[in-house]
């Protein structure tokens, strides 16, 4: 489940990138220090060396580009009409088409994932791009009967909310912070990105990229910095109108709280514990891949992984012994491998959770059946772990119901569909879910009983920005995608004309 550490060679432009001596904030279009002049590092996670350092801003940054957002959208750029909206979204893609192995390259370094899985994200930042820019032609009000005497006509029209605080998790900046992006240039809102001091630096490339396609200064900054720092004060700022959020249930009650200040609008999609559920009728040959890349993707850093899984217990040790077998044949590596499955998690603190949770589980009385250590040797420098399996595992026990945010899967008995679905709603969160059945009947049975935004039948991790997600509970609310999506982006106005 190795290899080797070895020397990868960077393309031009992203070693011009990383050899910069400080990647400052970007405001109004042009690259600033932070008001403070300090710095934060940020680290390779496959080697745990200082991969760059950051501008470090804070309050008086996040006013600054708050400022600069708002003059931006009350001023030229709330002049485009939606046709040239669209046309930039697509010479944006066009730009990020050329740039995408570059960008891969920055991200691979910067949050781990390995490029061979960062390659294969490309034709999902396409779609979502294709999807904005239709959605900037398409964004419509309505006329409408009314009740009042006399000649008097009545219709709504969609306006830009304004200015949108988005707050980007280090799990996948590189197309995750696009939902925010895209949303904005469709709609003629701007905004302020904080991504997370983590992993930055694609947001800082994809900006200055933006800005080379045509978008005017103002309309995207970026403030890196701390999330005590500078993303609280993007969250509680009162001229920010909307919040966008990824990230953790604790962070996101925090902003909440921080939104009242001027009861900003919010789209959370918080944490998860999904169940990924197999019958004993479920083509194995599919469902073991289906479950284990299902967690293991990522190295288990994405929030719908499927970390429960639960399986019929008349298939229970087939289906255990094809996983274990699975599991052996994943190669983990430097980020930069293309022949790696696996990457690092990202930092040291998430390797040490990841592992304090292996030992949760283990006291709590579940079976370790395969990983469950970091990775020595060539790898000791890194934050690798072995994809990790445990058996015996049932739902009242903390790996089962905690987000542990690493690539750790339980695999929970059941006997009936009745039963799977209560294991499944015994949970706090309720963000993604799948089953497994060559039964429809007992798929959709499973699908209407399971409290979750996002259902999978036969597969797993879907997402189709015409389609749209969200979750449910403490896994947030508001969806990404969707013409709900652009809602968020909007507001209604009703307008009444007597004639």
């Amino acid at each position: 489940m190795t290899t080797s550490q070895q020397n990868f060679a960077l393309c031009e432009q992203a070693q011009s990138f990383f050899s910069r001596d400080v990647h400052q904030l970007v405001i109004d279009g042009r690259s600033v220090p932070a008001a403070s002049g300090r710095t934060l590092t940020t680290v390779n996670p496959s080697t745990g060396e200082v991969l760059a350092r950051l501008a470090a801003g804070d309050q008086l940054d996040v006013d600054r580009a708050v400022l600069a957002a708002r003059k931006a959208f009350k001023g030229q750029w709330s002049t485009w009409t939606p046709y040239e909206r669209q046309a930039l979204l697509t010479h944006v893609a066009q730009f990020l088409d050329e740039r995408f192995e570059e960008l891969i390259q920055i991200e691979a370094m910067d949050m781990g994932a390995p490029v061979s899985r960062l390659r294969n994200s490309k034709p999902a930042l396409m779609k979502m791009l294709s999807f904005f820019a239709a959605q900037a032609a398409n964004i419509t009000g309505e006329t409408l009967m009314n009740g009042i005497p006399g000649n008097v006509a009545t219709m709504t029209l969609k306006a830009p909310v304004g200015v949108i605080g988005g707050i980007i998790p280090w799990n996948g900046p590189l197309n995750s912070q696009f939902w925010i992006i895209g949303a904005v240039l469709a709609s003629g809102c701007t905004a302020v990105l904080k991504p997370s001091e983590d992993a930055s630096l694609s947001v800082l490339r994809v900006v200055e990229i933006l800005h080379e396609a045509g978008v005017p200064a103002g309309v995207v900054n970026v403030v890196t910095g701390l999330g005590k720092e500078a993303g609280h004060a993007l969250a509680a700022h009162p001229d920010v109108d909307r919040i966008a959020f990824t990230g953790s249930t604790q962070t996101g009650r925090s902003i909440i709280e921080a939104s009242t200040v001027n009861i900003k609008k919010l789209q959370l999609e918080l944490g998860g514990k999904s169940a990924d559920i197999v019958f004993s009728d479920a083509d194995l040959d599919k469902a073991v891949p289906g479950a284990a890349m299902g967690v293991f993707a990522n190295s288990g850093q994405i929030c719908f992984a499927g970390t429960r899984v639960l399986v019929q217990r008349t298939v229970v040790d087939e289906f255990t012994e094809r996983l274990l077998a699975f599991t052996d044949t994943l190669r983990v590596g430097h980020s930069l491998d293309a022949a790696a499955t696996l990457g690092p998690v990202i930092s040291q603190p998430q390797l040490d959770k990841v592992l304090s949770y292996i030992d949760i589980g283990r006291d709590e009385g579940a079976e370790l059946l395969r990983g469950g250590g970091r990775l020595g040797d060539e790898f000791k420098s890194g934050y690798f772990l072995e994809p990790s399996v445990f058996g015996g595992v049932t739902n009242e026990m903390r790996i089962a119901r905690e987000e542990i945010f690493g690539p750790v899967l339980s695999i929970l008995p059941f006997d009936d569909v009745d039963e799977a679905i209560a294991i499944a709603n015994d949970s706090d969160y309720g963000l993604g879910g799948a089953v497994w059945s060559q039964n429809l009947s007992t798929a959709l049975r499973v699908v209407q009983g399971v409290h979750t935004g996002t259902m999978w039948v036969n597969c797993y991790g879907y997402i189709d920005p015409l389609v749209g997600f969200g979750g449910t509970r403490l896994s947030g609310y508001g969806s990404k995608g969707s013409a709900a999506h652009m809602d968020t982006y909007l507001y209604t106005k009703s307008v009444y004309i007597q004639l």
